[in-house]
């Protein structure tokens, strides 16, 4: 088992910053790939970054690149979401997740961690 506990979320202006953090325990995280997914209001569930643990090799959703950045501190077994540009159309609850390398649904999510961006 793995548990995922996101902060970091909040009120900021449209091209503020913000940073998100995914504390992990339970596992280490040497197997997994880590994610980061939105949902807004009345709308499905979006990728929005994801980062290989072992390799460090990121990917990201078309509206994440550039201004999105994935990391990860192995001696914390934390993973960090650096947001900056943010604009009102990511405000969203923001969730961490882990999957098993191969897997391909992701087992393991957060709570959630609300990030409003007001224009």
């Amino acid at each position: 088992q793995v548990q995922l506990v996101e902060s970091g979320g909040g009120l900021v202006q449209a091209g503020g910053s913000l940073r998100l953090s995914c504390a992990a325990s339970g596992r280490t995280l040497s197997s997994y790939d880590m994610g980061w997914f939105r949902q807004a209001p009345g709308k499905e569930r979006e990728f929005v970054a994801a980062i290989v643990w072992r390799t460090g090799i990121t990917s990201y959703a078309d509206s994440a690149k550039g201004r999105f950045t994935i990391s990860r501190d192995n001696a914390r077994n934390t993973v960090y979401l650096q947001m900056n540009s943010l604009k009102p159309e990511d405000t969203a609850v923001y969730y961490c997740a882990a999957r098993l390398i191969l897997s391909t649904a992701y087992n393991y999510w957060g709570q959630g961690t609300q990030v409003t961006v007001s224009s």
